[in-house]
């Protein structure tokens, strides 16, 4: 929770800039509700803007959390665990 505004703040103008931003998650351990709100709302704005926005090295802690609420689905996932979704 307490890095989800830094993520945005850092996020939001790479989707403005970028074609493709890809988040590496190697070193996040846990994520709450806060966090997992920011990543499906930092989806849709590259989704909206014709942007594509990836994670990567995912922890099975997250890829569970991710899974659990249905936004593998959505995402398109790759790394450490080779989670890809179409």
């Amino acid at each position: 929770m307490e890095n989800t505004a830094q993520l945005k703040a850092e996020v939001k103008p790479l989707l403005a800039s970028t074609e493709r931003v890809v988040l590496d998650l190697t070193h996040l351990e846990m994520m709450d509700s806060s966090g997992l709100g920011a990543v499906i709302g930092l989806y849709a704005s590259a989704k909206a803007n014709g942007r594509d926005l990836k994670l990567i090295n995912l922890n099975a802690r997250i890829r569970e959390l991710l899974g659990m609420t249905h936004v593998l689905s959505a995402l398109t996932a790759c790394g450490e665990y080779m989670i890809k979704t179409p």
